[in-house]
């Protein structure tokens, strides 16, 4: 894992799972990989454990990472496919409204958001 900048606007347990699920969307934890243990993160990031623990225990109870007996917790084969699906849902829901609603605001057309991205809208 990498430097962790915590935040007090949410629990600590929250923002590691947040971090994981980042690190699964950005392909730096892949199926079937393993998580660093729970001790190892603890002592990491000088967390008590049982707040390692509840950031785990969300992500396998959202099946995107399985516990093996004796091994630890590995990612699920479904959880990139499962992950992708929930954060456009969400963005589809929730950020996409806000953009659209600004572009309108600000006058945009489709032409604009294309050319100042550097496309030209041709395929």
């Amino acid at each position: 894992m990498t430097a962790i900048q915590w935040s007090d606007s949410a629990p600590i347990y929250r923002q590691l799972k947040e971090r994981v699920i980042a690190m699964m969307l950005d392909g730096l934890l892949k199926p079937g990989d393993a998580l660093p243990s729970v001790r190892q993160v603890a002592a990491e990031y000088q967390l008590n454990p049982i707040t390692v623990s509840r950031a785990y225990q969300e992500l396998a109870d959202e099946a995107l990472v399985e516990k093996r007996r004796g091994l630890g917790m590995y990612v699920t084969e479904e959880a990139a496919r499962k992950l992708l699906f929930n954060e456009r849902d969400r963005f589809l829901r929730e950020e996409w409204p806000q953009v659209v609603e600004r572009i309108n605001r600000l006058g945009l057309k489709i032409e604009e958001l294309l050319r100042a991205n550097g496309k030209d809208g041709a395929q």
